[in-house]
């Protein structure tokens, strides 16, 4: 329960569909975050407007402190993959880790024999009956299923979307019929422990970076500037360089070994391939042989059709039809067959 009208409306449909329901809002934040984020999922009126809606329920609810496993696996990864040069997706991070691994901990501890969240996301069996498949939400402009890629068969056995067939309008009337007081709530799209969306300063406040001086260079190792850091650039970033050229530039490159930023103009980030590593596949448990997808390189990504390639110790090599732009190291690549997500993996520099 994060206080949404998403997680709102799923315990409504779970009870009028005949299950007994338990409420759980995992307290995931750091102390220096709650007076920065009251009004977020990890803030405290999250906790009150949760405790509000199973009250209406008359749904028992428990409020569990996971703020050492956030700070663990979420918080601590976002800051390290940052130093190393790379852009981390902290969201499927906390799906792995906390929501679908901790949560389910939890529902073991209480006699639960599901755990139910509110992403537009569906599962379903294979035609033989022998594998859980991932699949979109129904409603594509709320799919969320690019978050979950990582989920385990086992994850995938205990779970329960039941916003998976529904429209965030269907959502919002659920949680209106149930008088609900989240039925109106406004969603956030920022990264829960950065409600500013201004990562470097969070970083820095946390003291989970420092300033690192280094060269900001062209293409060809030419000094065109000086940096604070590899962790506060990302790819494709033209914004915020503090360098002057005779036309716009974009980061192409974070070089963590020799703390450069490098840069170089549009076309320079377009990339026709790229390896992933660590990838998790639903239909099978490896990948044997070429297959034909497409792929999100990022999670507003509209999808590129795609040739994946099998690679040894997990990785997959991405043949991408036609060149995509700021492929960017770190982030999450899910890849698609129609609406059945075949697996992903995360970007190799």
């Amino acid at each position: 329960m994060s206080g949404g009208v998403d997680s709102s409306a799923t315990a409504a449909l779970l009870i009028e569909q005949g299950y007994d329901v338990i409420g759980i809002t995992l307290k995931l934040w750091p102390q220096d975050c709650v007076n920065r984020a009251e009004d977020k999922c990890c803030g405290p009126q999250a906790v009150t407007d949760a405790r509000s809606v199973c009250d209406k329920l008359d749904i028992p609810y428990y409020l569990i402190d996971e703020a050492a496993e956030f700070q663990k696996h979420v918080i601590q990864y976002f800051a390290d993959e940052y130093k190393a040069g790379r852009t981390p997706n902290p969201c499927v991070m906390c799906n792995q880790n906390l929501k679908f691994g901790r949560l389910i901990d939890r529902a073991d501890q209480l006699g639960a024999d599901f755990i139910a969240t509110g992403h537009f996301a569906r599962v379903d069996k294979s035609a033989d009956g022998s594998r859980l498949l991932l699949k979109r939400g129904r409603d594509l402009r709320k799919d969320q299923s690019y978050f979950l890629f990582s989920l385990r068969q086992d994850q995938l056995a205990r779970v329960i979307f039941p916003l998976g067939e529904k429209t965030k309008s269907d959502t919002r009337e659920v949680a209106r019929h149930c008088n609900l007081k989240t039925a109106d709530k406004e969603e956030s799209m920022e990264i829960c422990f950065v409600p500013d969306n201004n990562y470097g300063g969070f970083l820095q406040s946390a003291n989970l970076v420092q300033k690192t001086r280094g060269d900001i260079v062209d293409l060809h190792g030419h000094v065109l500037g000086k940096h604070d850091g590899i962790a506060f650039y990302t790819i494709g970033q033209r914004k915020g360089l503090g360098i002057t050229t005779s036309k716009p530039v974009y980061v192409v490159e974070l070089d963590a070994e020799s703390n450069r930023v490098i840069v170089g103009d549009d076309s320079a980030l377009d990339r026709d391939e790229f390896v992933a590593e660590r990838c998790n596949w639903h239909p099978f448990d490896k990948l044997t042989e070429p297959i034909e997808v497409t792929a999100k390189i990022r999670y507003n990504h509209p999808g590129a059709a795609a040739t994946l390639f099998p690679l040894e110790n997990g990785k997959t090599k991405v043949k991408l039809h036609t060149p995509q732009r700021a492929i960017t190291p770190g982030q999450a690549a899910v890849f698609y067959q129609d609406d059945l997500v075949v697996g992903g993996g995360w970007i190799m520099r």
